[in-house]
């Protein structure tokens, strides 16, 4: 179980400028691995209306979930690794693990029992380390719908701005306005 602030730059790509990406930093299909984000909210977007969310990642059948709430700067991320059983608890019968991410719910006072699954993401994903940072390739399939972005996770604000924006500038990638996954998946669902 963990708390940190993450901190990240992320910029949509077309197909085009992802391979160039992909080119530039010499990286293979073999450097992929695939993992699914399940999103969960209140019939009534509870967690949205406080501009949290909440996911299960499955990475190799290795689950976590995860509470992102707003930071002064970035946000807050609560992980808690839960087991296989633990997720079906969750989806079926709204049981949350004792831990840091049932706690933080608690904290923000949301109706646990009201939770449901709405979307899943599957992402191909590739990551190397980029001067102060962590620089993750993202191919998401959703909804019949496919995209791609580059990300840029840092723990300095200032100095990973520079960075990221140096590189999108060097390799003549526009900045695109790049929304969290799981507000695509929304505007994706009620377009």
């Amino acid at each position: 179980m963990s708390k940190e602030v993450e901190i990240e730059f992320k910029n949509m790509v077309d197909k085009e400028q992802f391979q160039q990406l992909l080119q530039f930093f010499h990286i293979d299909d073999d450097q992929f691995f695939t993992q699914s984000n399940e999103y969960f909210d209140t019939d009534d977007y509870l967690l949205k209306k406080k501009h949290s969310a909440l996911r299960i990642r499955d990475k190799n059948g290795q689950f976590e979930l995860t509470l992102k709430t707003p930071a002064p700067i970035g946000l807050y991320e609560y992980n808690q690794m839960i087991s296989a059983s633990e997720v079906a608890q969750i989806k079926t019968k709204q049981l949350f693990p004792d831990g840091i991410v049932k706690t933080e719910l608690e904290n923000i006072q949301l109706p646990l029992t009201q939770l449901q699954s709405f979307g899943k993401i599957v992402t191909k994903r590739a990551e190397v380390n980029y001067k102060d940072g962590l620089l993750v390739f993202d191919h998401s399939y959703y909804l019949d719908h496919e995209d791609y972005e580059i990300e840029y996770e840092v723990d300095d604000y200032d100095g990973g701005k520079l960075i990221f924006r140096q590189l999108l500038e060097q390799l003549h990638i526009p900045v695109m306005k790049a929304d969290n996954k799981i507000a695509r998946l929304f505007n994706r669902r009620f377009r």
